[in-house]
């Protein structure tokens, strides 16, 4: 993760075209799987009409797609309103390399802790929930939620209308838009993952720097330390 950090940084500002970052395959993976977006499988020609439209027209290819992740992409390499300089401007710089460590860091977390990867994977969420349906929609959201609420993993096949009631009953949706207060949730989360998974220990670490006071997201510092913890 470190070399190709490392990479980006030194050259993505080399890039003054589509065709350019299209060219680089190192850059382009690296730009995609920040997104959370598989360069493996996602169409080539769909990734170009992404970038050539832009975010600023509401009717773009970006702002088409159900899949956010392809807006984010176009926003951090904004070539339709900036051309040549899009990728020195800040959304292209620091905020992707912080998306492609969270994303590296949930995919590599996944492979050993569940836990954990669930509680990084609903901080990157949480900003963007604005109503329950929102949640239930999202099966590793809700499980989270149930999680944190004691809730059986037979409460998913209720109707959806009485878990979103029982949600709205015991939280505050809008506390996930609270840096603090989404951080004393995902410390809940992770101590009730915890008894229910027992041999999960680095839950327990991870819980403890949820509960640490939080900034918006996660730092490059934390999460690299986080990266060495040993699953």
């Amino acid at each position: 993760m470190a070399s190709e950090t490392a990479y980006y940084l030194a050259n993505v500002t080399n890039v003054k075209s589509i065709d350019d970052l299209m060219a680089n395959s190192r850059l382009y993976n690296y730009a995609l799987s920040a997104y959370g977006l598989d360069p493996a499988t996602e169409s080539k020609d769909l990734i170009r009409s992404v970038l050539a439209s832009g975010v600023r027209d509401p009717d773009s290819v970006a702002n088409k797609q159900t899949n956010k992740a392809y807006a984010g992409l176009a926003t951090a390499f904004n070539f339709e309103q900036y051309g040549e300089n899009a990728t020195t401007t800040n959304p292209a710089q620091q905020p992707t390399v912080d998306m492609y460590m969270r994303q590296t860091l949930e995919e590599d977390a996944g492979k050993t802790n569940e836990g954990v990867r669930l509680a990084l994977y609903f901080q990157r969420k949480a900003p963007d929930i604005t109503s329950w349906y929102d949640v239930l929609a999202d099966t590793a959201l809700a499980s989270v939620v149930r999680t944190a609420l004691g809730l059986p993993d037979s409460f998913a096949t209720a109707d959806i209308d009485k878990q979103a009631q029982l949600f709205e009953q015991k939280l505050d949706i809008t506390d996930f838009t609270d840096p603090d207060k989404l951080g004393k949730f995902l410390t809940r989360f992770t101590s009730m993952y915890e008894i229910n998974h027992p041999t999960s220990t680095a839950v327990t670490s991870v819980s403890v720097l949820f509960a640490q006071p939080t900034s918006v997201g996660i730092s490059t510092d934390l999460m690299m330390a986080m990266q060495q913890l040993k699953f």
